[in-house]
């Protein structure tokens, strides 16, 4: 593996790891440590570069995941509605330009913590 790509496998894992640590409940928080570091050690001895390029994609993807998931359990319960503003890149549209979506985001009256969305 040549390094920069070393390095930003590296960066990667350190910022999934990192960002997991945040989740408030302990069940998510250990599940993610442990996930992420099961996927590492099991792609650790990949070394064709275009498998590497595409776990590197993925863990990516993963990452923002992570993060999206972050930003939306951590409301406050007391909010009735929150409008979310989410990009979607769409490639589609004419020259690669996004577009952004309006959300709302709802509790659902009778249930404790439950959420609904509405694009």
């Amino acid at each position: 593996m040549a390094a920069s790509s070393r390095a930003q496998v590296l960066d990667l894992y350190r910022a999934m790891l990192r960002e997991s640590k945040h989740f408030s409940a302990y069940n998510y928080r250990t599940y993610a440590v442990r996930r992420i570091r099961d996927a590492f050690r099991e792609n650790k001895n990949v070394k064709d570069p275009v498998e590497i390029q595409a776990l590197v994609n993925k863990a990516k993807r993963d990452l923002e995941i992570i993060r999206r998931q972050l930003c939306t359990c951590c409301l406050p319960s007391h909010l009735s509605e929150v409008i979310f503003l989410t990009t979607n890149l769409n490639s589609e549209l004419p020259e690669g330009r996004s577009h952004v979506l309006m959300s709302r985001l709802t509790t659902v009256p009778g249930a404790a913590g439950a959420h609904r969305l509405s694009v």
